[in-house]
C-alpha cells in the first residue's frame, strides 16, 4: 500500500527544495525524497562551499599582496587551512539547518534515501511506496570525467574533491576553463599554488561575450596564471609525486589535477525508463517552457532538465513546474532571463545574447562600453579593470544582453535582467537614477553609452 500524496519531488537541491515550498503555498501535499542531504550540491560541494573559500582566499591576497597599496602594513600574513575549511563547513552547515527549518516550516515531508520511479505515479524509497498524480525530477548532475581518466579523488579531482581537500597543492593543472575551471583557479592562484589552465577552445570561458573572454585573459596573465589556449588533452598519467598532462608537444607536470569539462546528469538508474520518459542523447531529460516532459504529470527542473546548470535557475524552474501542475501560471521558462555569474577574479557576470549571438540572428545591434577605470567606487576598491557592456537592437533600442566582468560583478547584473524581464529599452536602464559613488553606475553608463548618450567616459 502506497502513501498518498499530490506532488513527489526526487531530489532535493535547489531546484527541488524551492519547488516543495511552492507546492505548500499552493496547497499541494509535497513529499521530497533525498539521497543525500537537502541543499543538493549546491549547498554542500558547490555554489556555498565554493564562493566561502573564495572568500577566505581574496581576502588572504588582498592583504599578504595588496595591503601596502591600501595603507595597510601586515608583516607575515599566512593562512590557516583548516579555519578556512572550519568557516566553509560552518556556513554550509547553517544553511543546512535553514533549508531543513524551511521543510518543517512548510509541513514538507522529506524522506532520506535512493528513490526510484517504479510506475508512473509511484516512487519507491527504502522499501516504501509513495504515490503521486505529479512527480517533479530534480535529480542534479555530476562532474563529468574525461575519457580514460576516472577520478581517483587525490591525484585526479573533481570540483567535489577540489572544494573538500584537505591541504593545497603547491601547483595544480586544470583542465576546462568554464564558470568551475576559472573559479578553482583564482581560488588556487590567490592562495599561492602555481596554476595552469588548459581550455580545448581558443578562449577562456568559452560561452561569455568574445570580449569579456579577452578581459579575463589579459586579467588571468598578469596575476600569474598560466593559460594554455586551443590545448588537446591527450592523456594524463599518474605518478608518484604529480601527474602529467599530455598536450600534443608539451607536458604538464603538476601535484594534482582538476578536471573541469562540465557535468553529466543524473536521469539514469531512477526509473524513467519504466515510464517512458524521453531523454535527449547526452542523456538531459526533455522538457518544454513549463517544464513538462514527454509523460503526463512528470515534470524536470534543473540540472537533470539541461539549459543553464545553475541553482538559481533549477529554483525557478522549480517555481515554473509547481505554477503548471497547480494550474497557477504565471510565465514560462526562458533561458535567456537567466543571470550567468562567475566567482573569478575578476567576477563575471551577464544575461540575455551576446553580440555574437546576435549576429547569427541575422540582429543589428549597437553596444556600449563603461570601464571600471572611470569608475569612482572600483577605484575606491582597487580594482579598476574591466568594464560593463550593454547590448541593445539598433532598431528598436530593445536591451539585448548585459556583460560585466570586474569588482562584484555577480551583485551588479540583476538590474539588467530585470529590465530584460520587463522588455525594456537600453535608453530606460541608462536613465535610472544610479547612486553614486556605486559600481552600478557602470551598468547606467553602458547604457547609455548604447543610446549614444555617454557621459563620464
Amino acid at each position: 500500500m502506497a502513501d498518498d500524496f499530490d506532488l513527489a519531488i526526487l531530489g532535493g537541491g535547489t531546484g527541488g527544495y524551492t519547488a516543495a515550498i511552492r507546492a505548500s503555498q499552493l496547497g499541494l501535499h509535497t513529499v521530497i525524497v533525498e539521497e543525500a542531504k537537502l541543499g543538493g550540491t549546491c549547498l554542500h560541494l558547490g555554489c556555498i562551499p565554493t564562493k566561502a573559500l573564495l572568500e577566505s582566499s581574496h581576502l588572504y591576497h588582498l592583504v599578504s599582496r595588496r595591503g601596502a597599496e591600501f595603507g595597510v602594513i601586515a608583516a607575515n600574513v599566512g593562512h590557516d587551512y583548516a579555519r578556512i575549511a572550519a568557516r566553509r563547513d560552518s556556513i554550509v552547515a547553517q544553511l543546512h539547518r535553514g533549508v531543513q527549518g524551511l521543510m518543517k516550516k512548510n509541513r514538507i515531508e522529506v524522506i532520506e534515501g535512493p528513490g526510484e520511479v517504479v510506475e508512473r505515479g509511484v516512487l519507491e524509497v527504502n522499501g516504501r511506496r509513495l504515490a503521486a498524480p505529479n512527480l517533479i525530477v530534480a535529480t542534479g548532475s555530476l562532474p563529468r570525467e574525461l575519457p580514460g581518466v576516472p577520478f581517483d579523488g587525490h591525484r585526479v579531482v573533481s570540483s567535489d574533491h577540489a572544494v573538500t581537500a584537505a591541504e593545497l597543492p603547491e601547483s595544480i593543472a586544470i583542465i576546462g576553463a568554464g564558470a568551475v575551471g576559472v573559479e578553482f583557479a583564482t581560488f588556487f592562484n590567490q592562495m599561492g599554488s602555481k596554476v595552469t589552465l588548459i581550455e580545448a577552445f581558443d578562449r577562456l570561458v568559452p560561452l561569455e561575450d568574445t570580449d569579456i573572454s579577452r578581459e579575463l585573459l589579459d586579467q588571468f596573465q598578469r596575476r600569474g596564471i598560466d593559460c594554455r589556449l586551443e590545448a588537446r588533452v591527450q592523456g594524463v598519467r599518474v605518478r608518484k609525486r604529480g601527474v602529467s598532462v599530455e598536450l600534443g608537444d608539451d607536458t604538464v607536470s603538476a601535484d594534482r589535477v582538476l578536471i573541469a569539462v562540465g557535468r553529466s546528469p543524473r536521469s539514469s538508474g531512477i526509473g524513467l525508463d519504466r515510464i517512458g520518459v524521453e531523454l535527449a542523447a547526452n542523456g538531459f531529460v526533455k522538457v518544454d517552457e513549463w517544464m513538462r516532459t514527454n509523460v503526463r504529470g512528470v515534470h524536470a527542473i534543473g540540472d537533470v532538465a539541461g539549459g543553464y546548470l545553475l541553482a538559481h535557475a533549477a529554483a525557478h524552474e522549480g517555481i515554473v513546474a509547481v505554477e503548471d501542475i497547480a494550474d497557477q501560471r504565471v510565465v514560462p521558462m526562458d533561458q535567456e532571463l537567466v543571470t550567468r555569474c562567475t566567482y573569478s577574479q575578476p567576477e563575471i557576470a551577464s544575461v540575455g545574447i551576446t553580440e555574437a549571438q546576435a549576429g547569427e540572428r541575422g540582429i543589428e545591434v549597437r553596444s556600449g562600453r563603461f570601464p571600471f577605470a572611470a569608475n569612482a567606487r572600483a577605484l575606491i576598491h582597487g580594482e579598476p579593470g574591466g568594464f560593463a557592456k550593454v547590448i541593445r537592437d539598433a532598431q528598436t533600442g530593445q536591451l539585448l544582453g548585459a556583460h560585466v566582468i570586474g569588482t562584484q560583478a555577480t551583485e551588479l547584473i540583476a538590474e539588467a535582467a530585470l529590465t530584460r524581464l520587463f522588455q525594456g529599452d537600453a535608453w530606460e536602464l541608462g536613465r535610472n537614477i544610479h547612486p553614486h559613488p556605486t559600481l552600478s553606475e557602470a551598468i547606467g553608463e553602458a547604457a547609455l553609452a548604447a543610446d549614444s548618450a555617454p557621459i563620464n567616459f
